[in-house]
């Protein structure tokens, strides 16, 4: 499932900023759309966790997939870009509200001192698709253009999502009726109370870091790619190339480093993939020309460090029980914060991008030095 949704997702999404431009949108629509991406994926986030615990893993994943499906098909009969900001709340979040369902599953199937490693299987089977999808979507632009290439992704991965769907209901294992399982908190407000200090304490490290990755998110591939009136360094194909080099890179040390962190302390890695997400919008700002960006994205792959691990720490820290619905509230709150800068990034892309790449590295620096200072660690004696 995951990689057949996956693979339509990334062959569509990545090029939806270049799309909204061409349809006339302006940059206020792109950077309208990353702020809708990171607001929906906050409030998505926690009914996301509450229905996985309400309906189990199976059912829930279904409804999401069916959701995300409609927006799909909406993009490829309207090329509108008003219509389009419309549908993509309905797809542009599966993943934030397919998460919570995803990781209880790997929590209930897994021992702590295992998670990282299971959190970090999962990450790899999504890093395919991840790294595979941009070629296929930009290869698409490169034969038929931006608004017919865009739209062919778009259907293809509404193929993949139909497949994925048919297939998930037949293997993935039904986790039990409604009466098997522990009645959910449906109010975030009360399950507040239960977050404990230390992941308090990560919530704020963490809101601070996505401040530096969102701020410039959705510029990236304009930075790179460029407009028709002002072309970037690469082409969309080139672009697609760099994504499954940023992708390739994050595939590579996902499993060493999920080893080592089951078997130390977590803090280390969790510190050293901040300090990726701060570098990177630093490198990209340095990055005129195709083996320059090779670099960067090298980089920005290098962010994935510990990304593992930090979702294993988040669901270590969460109360049993309600596990997804915790899992939820952490990133209904970090999501909802962060989508305050990816709001504010056209703004600052609209007066500079220079302006912009700088306001992300110095949110990176603050949120890397406080993680350091206030940031919590489990080692193996307390996950065993």
């Amino acid at each position: 499932m995951a990689t057949l949704v996956g693979m339509g997702e990334h062959m569509a999404e990545q090029f939806l900023p270049l799309y909204l431009l061409t349809l006339g949108g302006g940059f206020l629509s792109v950077g309208f759309l990353n702020g809708m991406d990171n607001l929906l994926g906050a409030l998505y986030a926690f009914p996301g966790g509450y229905l996985s615990d309400r309906l189990g893993t199976k059912r829930a994943l279904f409804l999401f997939n069916l959701i995300s499906m409609l927006g799909y098909l909406l993009v490829i009969l309207i090329p509108s870009w008003p219509v389009v900001l419309a549908a993509s709340a309905l797809f542009l979040s599966w993943t934030a509200v397919s998460l919570p369902a995803t990781m209880s599953l790997v929590a209930r199937s897994l021992p702590k001192h295992k998670r990282a490693m299971g959190v970090s299987i999962h990450s790899l089977v999504r890093r395919g698709p991840m790294a595979l999808g941009p070629l296929l979507g930009g290869a698409c632009i490169g034969a038929f253009g931006v608004q017919q290439g865009v739209r062919l992704a778009f259907a293809i991965a509404l193929v993949l999502a139909v497949a994925g769907a048919l297939l998930q209901q037949r293997l993935i294992q039904d986790d039990g009726g409604e009466g098997e399982r522990q009645s959910p908190e449906v109010n975030p407000l009360k399950l507040w109370p239960a977050m404990s200090p230390q992941l308090r304490s990560l919530l704020v490290s963490d809101i601070l870091i996505r401040f530096c990755e969102q701020i410039p998110y959705a510029f990236v591939v304009v930075w790179a790619v460029g407009v028709p009136a002002h072309p970037g360094p690469v082409s969309a194909v080139q672009y697609g190339v760099l994504r499954t080099v940023e992708m390739a890179t994050a595939i590579v040390i996902y499993i060493p480093v999920a080893w080592l962190a089951d078997r130390g302390r977590k803090k280390p890695f969790v510190a050293m993939t901040f300090v990726f997400f701060t570098l990177f919008p630093a490198a990209l700002y340095w990055s005129r020309s195709f083996w320059a960006l090779v670099g960067a994205f090298v980089l920005r792959g290098l962010k994935e460090f510990g990304e593992p691990t930090r979702k294993a720490l988040i669901m270590d820290l969460a109360p049993e029980g309600n596990k997804a619905g915790m899992f939820g509230l952490y990133y209904l709150i970090r999501d909802v914060v962060v989508s305050i800068a990816a709001f504010g990034g056209a703004l600052l892309w609209a007066h500079s991008p220079e302006t912009n790449l700088l306001a992300a590295f110095l949110c990176g620096v603050i949120g890397t030095l406080w993680f350091l200072m206030k940031g919590s660690d489990l080692g193996v004696s307390e996950i065993r």
